[in-house]
């Protein structure tokens, strides 16, 4: 499974940048890449989260997306090969989590931001490596 899913993740490469859009080649945000990634692997839609901000400075409190995270994915351990995997960001030890990605090997992972203008195969450097707030397993189908 874990290669099917960077496999898909590594095919939106390229997606440009969208707010609250899910579709491969017209537009998505990190969060509609994981959505799409979704419904190419298991044929169905992800649960639509609430409206959310398209940045990580939103004043909501409330950790959604890590919540979401749990609900629909299967947690993994600190130790786990990180290759297939969902990884959730937070910007700060004290703030919700903002940013998801997909790592497609244990240096690397795909995600869409804003600032990047469209979906990018980004080094999982210590920058990056330190904000992980979750990794979770794409459930077997």
């Amino acid at each position: 499974m874990d290669a099917r899913v960077a496999a898909e993740a590594l095919s939106w490469i390229g997606t440009p940048y969208r707010h609250q859009a899910s579709a491969k080649g017209i537009g998505c945000d990190c969060l509609g890449l994981v959505k799409g990634v979704w419904r190419a692997l298991y044929g169905c839609e992800l649960g639509a989260p609430q409206d959310y901000a398209p940045d990580w400075a939103s004043v909501d409190t409330r950790d959604v997306m890590l919540a979401g995270a749990r609900h629909h994915f299967e947690a993994c351990g600190a130790d786990a090969p990180l290759s297939g995997r969902l990884l959730i960001f937070r910007w700060r030890p004290h703030l919700p989590a903002r940013h998801a990605g997909i790592a497609v090997a244990e240096d690397r992972f795909v995600h869409a931001y804003e600032g990047g203008g469209q979906v990018v195969l980004s080094a999982l450097v210590p920058q990056w490596r330190r904000r992980i707030a979750g990794v979770f397993a794409f459930p077997q189908t």
